[in-house]
């Protein structure tokens, strides 16, 4: 039985009491959420996890996408960045491989932490669609749910299935006047199909047993924004809105049986457009917890896209978003290293927290307090303990010691918070 099944039924679970707990939340509101699907609690029946909530009323949660590449495969490397995302406070990770070895790095992967862990299965499928029958496109639809049988039993929290991508809403991208067209890999690969076979995506007209594999597992779906924007330009457009409309109608559906389910968003969108994209999905997705990109609120600035995506995340998720991927230094770029996932986890969790605090969540003005109490004090210890990034902070402090512990080189004697210590 799915948690939100147990809710339905009244039942509280041991999952759902771990979640109020962290949350500092009755646990009876949580339960609504569960069985509203308003919240959800990302945890294979197999799987090994610590339970999370992610959902309205809940804190803002932070992804960490790692994973190999057919130019680069190292096991080794991959576990380091999932240990380090979660060392700085990823609450999931994604594992998006797509190397010739990528089962033996997500197995790696989930023995090395105990977050919930995500998928796309569709990159296993086409993967093997390209040893074993020379291209993506000669993938069929049991080779899809094939995969995401396999991952489900290999114990998978929740997985990435791009359903709303259509022969309906591929017609749209084509006719559409986008710059970038499709930049999702898994969105690819479904229109590519698409094209090739003038058949129907299989996640779409197969959704009822995707539902059925879901639930027996309890595997929670994330139905991907395969036709997110790619760049601004194209941001909030026919393509994107209809492959919306399309995963609201998808989101009853899984609620109907008893599958938890949230729903990916963009992107990369003007500042502007935010609220309104987190209002449309809200609206048309009744309220299902909203797992967003980002979004890049600017494309001219290659290394440094950690920075516009926290930009874009915490008016995102001030703005109803419970769920941000992080992105890091080297997106559009390269495969990132275990700094740049330091960098794009700790940059997330500024925009969720910042976002939190507008939103009101339980805890978040507390630790800004504590902070200004221990920075009037200067009580370094406790402000590096509070800090996102203690190391960081520590480091910068001791590159230039102070003479004395009550300031620092920047004002030295002529520090505000000391002088008005000694003088009010």
């Amino acid at each position: 039985m799915t948690q939100m099944q147990e809710a339905r039924k009244g039942q509280i679970t041991d999952e759902m009491k771990v979640v109020a707990e962290v949350e500092a939340m009755d646990i009876h509101k949580i339960v609504r959420g569960l069985a509203d699907g308003r919240i959800i609690i990302p945890k294979n029946v197999r799987g090994k996890s610590r339970p999370m909530g992610v959902g309205k009323g809940l804190k803002t949660k932070i992804n960490a996408n790692i994973g190999s590449s057919s130019e680069l495969e190292k096991v080794k490397w991959e576990v380091e960045k999932a240990k380090t995302a979660v060392k700085y406070g990823a609450d999931t990770i994604m594992d998006l491989s797509t190397g010739s070895g990528l089962e033996k790095v997500r197995e790696a992967i989930m023995q090395s932490v105990d977050v919930p862990i995500g998928t796309v299965p569709v990159y296993e499928a086409a993967v093997n669609a390209s040893k074993t029958k020379g291209a993506v496109i000669n993938m069929d639809g049991d080779d899809m749910f094939r995969a995401i049988e396999n991952q489900a039993k290999a114990g998978v929290d929740f997985i990435t299935v791009h359903c709303g991508i259509t022969m309906e809403t591929v017609e749209k991208v084509k006719s559409s006047n986008r710059i970038m067209g499709i930049v999702s890999r898994g969105g690819s690969f479904l229109a590519a199909w698409i094209l090739q076979n003038q058949e129907e995506n299989p996640l779409y007209s197969n959704y009822d047993y995707l539902l059925e594999v879901a639930a027996e597992y309890d595997v929670t779906l994330s139905l991907g924004d395969g036709l997110r924007p790619g760049c601004l330009h194209d941001a909030s457009d026919a393509p994107q809105i209809q492959e919306l409309v399309t995963l609201g109608g998808l989101v009853d559906r899984a609620r109907d049986a008893g599958v938890q389910v949230m729903v990916e968003g963009p992107g990369h969108v003007p500042i502007n457009q935010i609220q309104a994209n987190m209002q449309i999905q809200k609206t048309v997705c009744k309220e299902a917890p909203f797992y967003v990109l980002g979004p890049l609120v600017t494309d001219l600035a290659p290394g440094y896209d950690h920075i516009t995506s926290a930009i874009g995340g915490a008016i995102a998720a001030s703005s109803g978003a419970d769920f941000l991927c992080y992105v890091t230094p080297a997106e559009h770029l390269a495969i990132p290293n275990v700094d740049d996932v330091r960098e794009g986890v700790i940059a997330s969790k500024i925009a969720a927290e910042a976002a939190d605090i507008a939103k009101g969540v339980k805890g978040s003005w507390e630790r800004e307090v504590e902070m200004a109490h221990a920075r009037r004090d200067f009580d370094w210890d406790k402000q590096f303990g509070l800090a996102f990034d203690g190391e960081k902070a520590r480091k910068c402090r001791q590159r230039k010691p102070s003479s004395e512990d009550d300031m620092c080189t920047m004002c030295g004697d002529f520090c505000a918070i000391r002088i008005v210590r000694d003088n009010f």
